[in-house]
This record gives structure tokens, C-alpha cells and sequence, in this order.
């Protein structure tokens, strides 16, 4: 058995702790080369400390001059300010690279990733949104594998190891629904930003939490699964599942269904792409019956959720469409976790961006460039503010 060296980026993250939780109890699996994060110095160090990495970057200058101090005499590299991230990834020498940043930020250093020719665990779903086909494309130019490690295409991922893929008939995404699956229509205007941060079942960073609230989380996923899976939108079909326990479906042409099912715990998808196409013994998440007492599904209501029609929108647009979604929706966001629009106007910002920037019924566009996805991500995140 071969240890994989592995290099984190978002280490800070949730999702980069369940990562760094999954090498540590694997040591013989994985060794832990290099972390990253934006500005969490002290964190960063103490993880660097702890795991063992020789190498860590910090895309914020201040914070990397921190930890320059807090590691000096420990022989760390520490690589700072804007591309820290991009240099590390360009320079470590691992056979693994998990991509947990959030938002835009991640698309450069995926692509390096992938460039290299690595295994990537991708938990970053904007980018996949923004350039999928270009992030496909790469990935195979350079004999790169990349393996989701979103909870719901992990879920697809493995599913889809059951048949080939022109055997499948239709995807079936789930979700939970969010912090306001139960909250009366009437009252969602009022809803603040601490309780849209409240999810029931999942622990996640500040934007994924609200857009499950809002359902953008799976009008992004809508238009992920597009791209990773080949599937068009009008075969990938969004379940509600207050449970979360079903984290995906596939069904075959033959009408069998398959689904991939756990407890809420991002360490099982995050092993599956580290170990891909291995499955080593894992004792942190077990099985268990009483889990699956009750599994409910139903549609979601498009009164609710508006945003959810964005992501079919998007998935039939092509072009830079994903990336203006995914750039509006970020700024959005972050408008009403400052207060300052609330929260039904999310979606309906982004709507707004959308209808000027890629208009609806345009022709559909082929696949953009790098420079085309970044100019589409400036231009979205401009209109926000003025929509």
C-alpha cells in the first residue's frame, strides 16, 4: 500500500478538517505535505504542527507574516500573499490535492491541480459551475482524475459505478431543504442572517449554509451534475429529503435505483475521493438501522425555493451563465449576511444579474475560456450592486 502525500487547500474550513480528520486516522494512508487557508494564521499553524505538513500558504500577507513568526525554527515553509495557494500547489511534491476553499477563489489552483496531472478531490463546487468543461478538459488533457467530494456527487459518483453511463434514465439529487424548510412563506422576509445559519443537519461554512437555505446550494449542483455526469438538466431531477440520509439517486434505464446512504458526515465523501478507487476500513462513521427509521422525500416547493429554477437555467445556457450565477450568488450572500438585503432578495438579485448579463432564450454557448469565465465573474459582481 502506497502513502498518498496530500495537499489541503482550505485547511481551515470544515471541510478541511473532516480532510485532515480522515488522514489522521489513516496515517498509514496519507501524509499530510502541505495546507492552505486565506487568513487563519494561528489556526493554520496549529494544524501544520500537528499533522506534520512541511509546507503551508496563506493568501493574506499579514497572516502569512504571523506564521512565519510562530513557525520560525521549525523548518516549515511558509508561502505568503495573493497566489500563495496557486505557488503551492505549482511547487509541492504530493500525489493527492483536496480543494476545500470556498467560491471563486479555488479556480486557479484546481486548475494547476489538475495540470499536474493529480488525483483531485474537488469539494469546491463553484468551480465546477464556472468552467466545468474547462476543468474537464484539462483533467483529461493531463491524465488527472478528479473525484467530487460533495456529500450529493460523491453520492452519484458511486452510484453510478453500478452501470454504465448510457444506462441512466434520470439523476435524483436530494437535499435537506435548510434552515427555513418549515418557516412560513409569510415570514422569510424577516428571517435574519443568525437563523438562516442555523441548518438542521449539516455543519457548514457561512455561503454554503445560507444557499441551502435558499436552495441556490442545488441550482449550483443542478448545473455541476451536468457537467461531471453528461446528464442534461431535464434528466436530474432535485428531491427534497429532511433526513439527509439518502444523499443521492441514479436510476437505470432497466427502472432500478440505486443510492448511496450515511449518516451526515462529511468525512465518509471526503475519504471516497482521497482513497479513490480504493475503499479503506473506516470506523469513524458507522451504520445503523435506527438512522433509517423514517425516510421521507417530496418535491420542493418553487415558491420557496425561486432559486432552484436558476441552476436548470444556467445548465441550458452553457457558456460563462454558471459563472455569473455562482459570482452574484456570493456577492448576494454576502450582502445579507451584512444586513443589508434581505433574504428572499437573493435570488431574486441574482435573477436580476442574470436576465442582463445572459438573458433568457440567448443561443446556447459553447464552452468559455479562462479569461471569458473570470471577465463574466468581475461583470456579475458589479451588477449586484446595481441591480
Amino acid at each position: 500500500m502506497t502513502t498518498r502525500r496530500l495537499l489541503l487547500l482550505g485547511s481551515t474550513g470544515s471541510v478541511g478538517q473532516s480532510t485532515l480528520d480522515v488522514a489522521a486516522s489513516l496515517p498509514d494512508r496519507f501524509q499530510v505535505v502541505g495546507l492552505a487557508a486565506h487568513t487563519s494564521s494561528r489556526a493554520l499553524v496549529e494544524q501544520a504542527r500537528r499533522h506534520g505538513a512541511s509546507m503551508v500558504a496563506l493568501e493574506d500577507a499579514d497572516a502569512a507574516d504571523e506564521a512565519r513568526q510562530l513557525l520560525a525554527g521549525t523548518g516549515i515553509t511558509v508561502l505568503g500573499g495573493p497566489g500563495a495557494g496557486l505557488e503551492l500547489v505549482r511547487t509541492a511534491e504530493v500525489d493527492l490535492v483536496v480543494q476545500a476553499t470556498v467560491g471563486a477563489a479555488a479556480l486557479d489552483s484546481t486548475v494547476a491541480a489538475l495540470e499536474r496531472g493529480l488525483l483531485v478531490g474537488l469539494a469546491n463546487k463553484e468551480c465546477l459551475v464556472m468552467a466545468g468543461p474547462l476543468l474537464m478538459e484539462t483533467a483529461k488533457r493531463h491524465g488527472a482524475t478528479l473525484v467530487p467530494v460533495d456529500s450529493e456527487h460523491s453520492a452519484i459518483y458511486q452510484c453510478l459505478r453500478a452501470g454504465r453511463a448510457e444506462e441512466v434514465e434520470r439523476i435524483l439529487l436530494t437535499t435537506s431543504g435548510g434552515a427555513f424548510r418549515d418557516r412560513p412563506l409569510s415570514e422569510l422576509a424577516e428571517a435574519t442572517p443568525a437563523e438562516a445559519l442555523q441548518h438542521p443537519t449539516w455543519s457548514m461554512g457561512p455561503r454554503i449554509t445560507v444557499d441551502s437555505a435558499t436552495m441556490m446550494n442545488k441550482a449550483l449542483e443542478v448545473a455541476e451534475a451536468v457537467v461531471l455526469f453528461g446528464v442534461p438538466p431535464e434528466r436530474i431531477e432535485v428531491v427534497l429529503h429532511p433526513q439527509s440520509i439518502v444523499h443521492s439517486m441514479v436510476e437505470f434505464r432497466d427502472g432500478s435505483v440505486m443510492a448511496q446512504m450515511s449518516r451526515p458526515d462529511m468525512r465518509l465523501p471526503v475519504l471516497f475521493a482521497m482513497a479513490y478507487p480504493d475503499r479503506p476500513h473506516y470506523d469513524a462513521v458507522r451504520f445503523s438501522l435506527t438512522d433509517f427509521a423514517e425516510l421521507t422525500f417530496r418535491a420542493p416547493d418553487p415558491e420557496r425555493y425561486p432559486a432552484l429554477a436558476l441552476g436548470y437555467r444556467v445548465a441550458r445556457a452553457g457558456g460563462v451563465a454558471g459563472a455569473v450565477l455562482n459570482a452574484a450568488d456570493e456577492e448576494a450572500v454576502r450582502l445579507f449576511l451584512d444586513g443589508q438585503i434581505p433574504f428572499p432578495d437573493i435570488a431574486k438579485r441574482v435573477r436580476r444579474v442574470l436576465d442582463a448579463l445572459v438573458p433568457e432564450g440567448a443561443p446556447v454557448q459553447g464552452a468559455p475560456t479562462l479569461a471569458e469565465v473570470l471577465a463574466a465573474d468581475a461583470a456579475a459582481r458589479r451588477e449586484v450592486h446595481t441591480c
